[in-house]
């Protein structure tokens, strides 16, 4: 009876040991409750794919740095010792440090400025969509557009046509920059582009300053055709015009023909002992009058007359095609950081700006003491993911520069293109492309520990 008890209680022990001892040999889970094996079957096609466009190229690139162009022999650091030798590689450098400190900077500040100042607007929305539009665009159009808003002519380039426009508005440029005395002319070079009569002039005789090259078609709107001048007592008068009949060589050299026109704006000086004595504008059909003063001068047509008409700044010279560039990236990505930021100010506890309004602060004050402070997080997101952006820029600077100043847009990635594949230089090229990695990962640390320590919060 013992024993069968014994036995009974033995295998009533034993019964739920062995579902136990079954369940343990299952798969641990995972934290949701899935299955590592599974989890790690479902990760397997990504894990491959990191590793053949992520983990693969950077080992490759690490290696192939270490060895000479036709990758037999080994190098050494002679590839990472032309980073800091190579002037091209140098300007490169130069050019990064510039687009680092400056393109994030103004990206942000500009997002800053648009998203607090079209938060209490209607139109605000509206407003952001416009800016965030040129996010659509893709590097290569952007730097396609931008290429003709620099272009050096006016009339294609939207850059120069406001920058002269505005220059004209104090400073007009003038109607004959091509305009000279021509064949048998009474006018004569007087130094510094102006022209000056060979003979004095008398009261009663009427003047004649013929100037060709300036062709019909660009003439001023408002000339007319040309009249000979009428003599008048006590004056000098005269005639300035284009002596030039398009057609088959009609006309008379040095007279005044009916089918020409007169340099309307043109001014005259009397000029005596090198002192300019009386000066005047030629009317729309060329003729002008001097005074008495006058008498027995030189007539002189300055310079100003015939100087070249502005044509703006050359934004793709050597001196001004990173900053053109840097602000062609500014009008892609100011759109982004205003977006964030305008997350960021919808989120703000709207209570901290009434308290600092009601203790008499100013908007100034409120901005630069209250909203930027609870703003800092939001920035530091911004500016750090622009950083990394700019660490790597290569289509604006490629499509943008032209071949003449290319050298002086350079910047990393352009050279690292350009000694892999225009050089043949594929080693110095890797050597590049690691020293591109180790300037990213500080940024990309700091961008994650400011993450964690946001989650711990």
């Amino acid at each position: 009876m013992t024993s069968a008890t014994a036995a009974g209680d033995s295998s009533t022990s034993s019964g739920p040991a062995a579902p136990k001892s079954r369940k343990s040999r299952k798969s641990p889970k995972s934290v949701t409750g899935t299955r590592k094996s599974v989890a790690v079957l479902f990760l397997l096609p990504a894990l491959v794919l990191l590793g053949a466009l992520v983990v693969y190229p950077i080992g490759y690139s690490l290696i192939r740095s270490f060895y000479d162009q036709s990758g037999d022999s080994f190098a050494g650091f002679d590839n990472y010792e032309a980073l800091f030798t190579d002037d091209g590689i140098r300007t490169a450098l130069k050019n990064n440090i510039i687009w680092v400190v400056f393109a994030p900077t103004v990206a942000t500040a500009l997002g800053l400025i648009f998203a607090v100042l079209t938060e209490r607007i209607r139109w605000g929305t509206a407003f952001k969509l416009v800016v965030f539009m040129p996010m659509a665009i893709s590097m290569l159009a952007a730097g396609i557009i931008f290429r003709l808003v620099y272009d050096q002519d006016p009339d294609k380039g939207v850059a120069n046509a406001v920058w002269v426009g505005v220059h004209d508005t104090f400073a007009e440029s003038s109607a004959f920059p091509k305009a000279h005395p021509g064949r048998q002319s009474p006018l004569e070079p007087a130094g510094g582009g102006a022209f000056v009569t060979k003979q004095p002039v008398g009261l009663g005789t009427p003047v004649v300053l013929p100037l060709v090259g300036v062709a019909p078609d660009v003439m001023p709107d408002g000339a007319q055709k040309a009249v000979v001048a009428e003599p008048e007592d006590g004056k000098v008068t005269g005639t300035t015009w284009q002596d030039f009949t398009r057609g088959k060589g009609v006309g008379k050299l040095g007279g005044v023909d009916a089918a020409e026109l007169g340099y309307a704006g043109m001014k005259i000086e009397a000029v005596k002992d090198g002192e300019v004595v009386a000066s005047t504008t030629a009317a729309a059909d060329g003729t002008f009058t001097l005074p008495a003063a006058a008498d027995g001068a030189l007539l002189r047509l300055p310079a100003d007359n015939f100087k070249e008409p502005y044509n703006g700044l050359n934004w793709l010279g050597p001196s001004l095609v990173t900053p053109a560039i840097i602000g062609s990236y500014v009008w892609m990505w100011a759109g982004f950081a205003m977006v964030l930021i305008a997350a960021g100010l919808a989120g703000m506890p709207r209570e901290l700006l009434e308290a600092a309004r009601v203790d008499g602060a100013n908007e100034w004050q409120v901005f630069r003491r209250v909203t930027v402070p609870l703003l800092a997080p939001v920035l530091a997101v911004v500016v750090v993911t622009l950083m990394i952006n700019v660490l790597k820029v290569f289509d604006l600077v490629f499509i943008i520069a032209p071949g003449s100043s290319q050298d002086d847009a350079n910047v990393l990635a352009l050279e690292l293109y350009r000694k892999g594949f225009a050089s043949d230089q594929p080693g110095v090229a890797s050597a590049i492309a690691v020293f591109l990695l180790l300037l990213v990962i500080p940024v990309m640390w700091f961008n994650v520990r400011r993450l964690r320590r946001e989650v711990r919060r």
